[in-house]
């Protein structure tokens, strides 16, 4: 029987969401269907606000706080999710519906070993007792090809790489064997080489079960690799849908083809650096250790102004450390930090206000970087106060000046709270920090890693506007090669916390590589429905046998 005879395991019918904000209520999803049959995968793609999240959580029967569902139906498996009993939906949730949200670590019991949350699900639902379930985490946790499968489980979330916790999460939402599992951005914070992983070990285990999925994301490339059809959404409301192979060649309407269009933008490189131009930052011989574990091995590369560098490379490699170092968080056991010529102080403990001003950070997850009991004015200001000496009307009209500057209007911003902001805004209000500050080096740690890809391209090409403007010097940590096309004139390499390759963007992204670039550059997803299949065939990894 083909999919269009079965009965859809998951349907929903003119599904309309209200989100209450200042005390009113506002649809925020409107009118969409979605029919999904066993076995079937379904990406759901779209930019921040687009609903994405709030329709998989609704297929589930749930809505979060200030959320609810004021129209439409939800049917799983004949069971009408909206008039079910709360006790149904509970006993459907982690049961027969299972979620996988972005953010394993979030989502983790840090007190508990992994093994022991396998086994919730399943002993609480009946569905098996727990030394069955425990000897059945091995055997998913092999499955997602997870190293020493019989001993991982008993480790605790900290114990173990992202990438791994990832595929653990995966595993433990398989564990009661649900008929569908929503994937939420499962691989967003993921470096390209440990995506690889997961996706491919996702994909192995829904196949192998014959599990419906609902795959949320906003990498395009990523969902064409695991979706049989692509649903596209825009501020609540259906765009268009279509098998992925037809969506990818021929999107119909003009906001998927904006969002096809995104992933080809690469500024070009700018010329170097003049022979006799001093280096803003220039990193000499770093070598570094956590207490005994060392984690950086003689370091060396150079920041000039109105240039960025993007330091790459996987999870572990070392990018986030040498930042901790630049800005004297980590002292080095050797080598040295040097700001236009000059050494800084190891720490920053013994650094002065100025060249804590000159070096400014700006975080990868605004949400968690922004005080949420703070107003913005409160939250741009402080530094301009500290590091400026303004107060009253003249810091005020600093703080409005810097909202300008980051392309928000003062008089609707200045006093609002973080949760009143959209992602790209934080985003956009952590930069206006960084600036307060009035630095010439800013580092950018993974800043547009959790944005969606047009307002990851309004926050790339706003950084290049300041940079320009202002003569910054970035150093831009990021494990997204399409970003480094996008804003980097030089690359620097990095592994196991050394520097294996840097050059030039134009020569870097150009052969013969260094093994570990080639592997980097090979990992990147491209716009084709079977390039994780051809990847996989030419590494050899084949999926795990039955």
């Amino acid at each position: 029987m083909t999919t269009a005879e079965q009965t859809p395991l998951l349907e929903i019918r003119g599904l309309r969401i209200e989100g209450r904000s200042e005390g009113k209520w506002n649809e925020i999803v409107k009118g969409v269907d979605l029919t999904l049959h066993r076995g079937e995968v379904l990406g759901l793609i779209g930019e921040s606000g687009a609903g994405k999240s709030t329709v998989g959580l609704a297929a589930m029967g749930y809505t979060r706080d200030g959320c609810r569902i004021s129209g439409g139906s939800i049917r799983f498996d004949g069971t009408d999710l909206r008039s079910a009993p709360m006790r149904e939906r509970r006993r459907l949730r982690g049961n027969r519906i299972a979620y996988v949200a972005q953010s394993a670590a979030a989502s983790f019991n840090p007190a508990h070993r992994l093994i022991d949350q396998y086994c919730e699900a399943p002993v609480q639902h009946g569905v098996m007792g727990r030394a069955e379930a425990r000897a059945d985490a091995v055997d998913l946790y092999r499955r997602m090809r997870l190293p020493d499968p019989e001993d991982i489980g008993f480790r605790y979330p900290h114990q173990v790489s992202g990438g791994q916790l990832q595929r653990a999460m995966t595993a433990m939402a398989m564990s009661s064997r649900p008929d569908l599992i929503i994937f939420d951005e499962p691989t967003t914070a993921l470096d390209v080489t440990t995506q690889i992983e997961v996706l491919a070990a996702i994909r192995d285990i829904v196949e192998q079960f014959d599990t419906a999925a609902i795959y949320i994301t906003h990498d395009l490339a990523v969902v064409a690799q695991m979706a049989d059809r692509i649903k596209v959404l825009l501020q609540g409301e259906e765009v268009e849908e279509a098998d992925t192979e037809a969506m990818l060649a021929s999107p119909r309407e003009a906001y998927t083809k904006s969002l096809w269009a995104v992933r080809s933008h690469a500024r070009p490189e700018r010329p170097p650096a003049g022979p006799e131009e001093t280096p803003v930052v220039s990193v000499r011989g770093v070598t570094a250790a956590y207490g005994e574990i060392p984690v950086l091995h003689d370091v060396s590369f150079d920041i000039h102004a109105r240039r960025t560098v993007a330091v790459v490379g996987e999870s572990g490699s070392g990018k986030s450390t040498t930042a901790r170092v630049i800005t004297g968080l980590l002292p080095p056991s050797a080598g040295d930090v040097r700001f236009n010529g000059t050494a800084l102080p190891p720490s920053y403990r013994a650094r002065d206000k100025d060249q804590l001003r000159q070096v400014q950070m700006i975080y990868q997850m605004a949400d968690t970087a922004l005080n949420p009991k703070h107003r913005i004015r409160e939250i741009i200001g402080r530094p301009v106060a500290f590091y400026l000496g303004l107060s009253g009307k003249r810091l005020t009209e600093r703080v409005r000046e810097l909202l300008s500057l980051i392309e928000l209007e003062p008089d609707e911003f200045i006093d609002r709270l973080p949760s009143e902001l959209s992602g790209g805004q934080k985003q956009r209000i952590g930069i206006a920090r960084a600036l307060a500050a009035e630095p010439q080096f800013i580092i950018c740690d993974e800043v547009t890693s959790a944005l969606d890809q047009l307002v990851a391209e309004g926050i790339l090409t706003l950084l290049d506007r300041l940079q320009s403007e202002l003569d910054l010097a970035y150093m831009f940590i990021t494990h997204d090669l399409a970003t480094v096309r996008a804003i980097a004139d030089e690359v620097v390499v990095m592994k196991e916390g050394k520097v294996v390759e840097q050059g030039g963007k134009t020569a870097m992204f150009r052969p013969p590589h260094d093994p570990y670039t080639e592997l980097l550059l090979s990992s990147v997803p491209e716009m084709d429905a079977h390039w994780l299949d051809r990847l996989l065939a030419e590494r050899g990894e084949l999926p795990a046998e039955e």
